[in-house]
């Protein structure tokens, strides 16, 4: 699919100074484009503005100093998130809330500051969702839950803009990234869970996503990551077989031990409850 030229188009994307966001901050504006980011801390050489996207007033406030700092707004990539462990059997904790509060509503409060911007421009909304959206893993609960929720909320949005802003969904597995780093801390590291995928996919996708002349509803970052995406939604029960033997394959393996937040899969998964 052909894209449009990146030159002059004014990016805000949040999450600026992590992984993804600096990646493709970086490789927009070797493209040609305007970015100014979001983050919890500033950072003026990369023009990247403070903004808790948990508060409501913060929010409304770096959104509005953004939008006329680039004199407008064509492109709003919602990339801020947060993981951790989060297994569904237990009650949701500080941990649940925050992935929420983050990988949904704080993409949810910085859209909504950002419409009419949108509106004007006639311009595009990219949301960094994830495979888990569709196939979801265990012990990672509020992960999936969030950026499932974020595609539905991606979808009523989508229908209440056309055709004036498009929306589209991202979908990648896993890249190296701090973002795993409280989940391995746990000892619920989902490494042979999920294959690693290179950033630059990941970058790829969401210009494509951006710049497309015609806005796309969802895009894969690999092909195994596009298979995987039909699998999950097509042949739910064949993926949930997959992911269940692989889930007890590494349980056997002792993957999980000495991880109390995993005590009862292990019970479980070796029989003894």
């Amino acid at each position: 699919m052909s894209t449009r030229d990146a030159r002059g188009k004014r990016v805000l994307i949040t999450g600026a100074s992590g992984t993804f966001g600096r990646a493709i901050a970086d490789r927009l504006r070797a493209e040609g484009a305007i970015v100014v980011g979001l983050d919890m801390r500033a950072d003026p050489e990369r023009s990247i503005l403070a903004c808790d996207i948990t508060d409501d007033t913060r929010v409304a406030d770096a959104v509005g100093q953004a939008i006329a700092q680039l004199g407008g707004l064509d492109i709003l990539i919602n990339n801020a998130g947060v993981g951790g462990p989060a297994p569904a059997e237990l009650p949701p904790s500080d941990e649940v809330r925050l992935q929420l509060e983050v990988n949904l509503l704080g993409a949810w409060r910085v859209t909504a500051a950002c419409i009419a911007a949108l509106v004007e421009s006639r311009g595009r909304i990219v949301m960094l969702a994830s495979r888990m959206a569709v196939m979801q893993l265990p012990l990672a609960a509020a992960y999936g839950a969030s950026k499932r929720a974020l595609v539905a909320y991606a979808d009523a949005l989508r229908l209440e803009l056309r055709p004036h802003v498009g929306v589209t969904c991202v979908y990648p597995s896993s890249v190296r990234s701090p973002i795993h780093g409280s989940t391995a801390a746990a000892g619920l590291s989902l490494e042979g869970m999920s294959k690693y995928e290179p950033l630059e996919g990941v970058v790829d996708a969401v210009l494509l996503a951006a710049l497309s002349r015609r806005p796309r509803r969802d895009v894969t970052t690999t092909p195994r990551g596009a298979v995987e995406f039909f699998l999950a939604r097509h042949l739910p029960a064949l993926t949930d077989r997959i992911v269940a033997k692989t889930l007890a394959e590494r349980t056997r393996s002792g993957a999980f031990d000495g991880a109390p937040l995993a005590a009862g899969v292990m019970a479980r998964q070796r029989g003894t409850r």
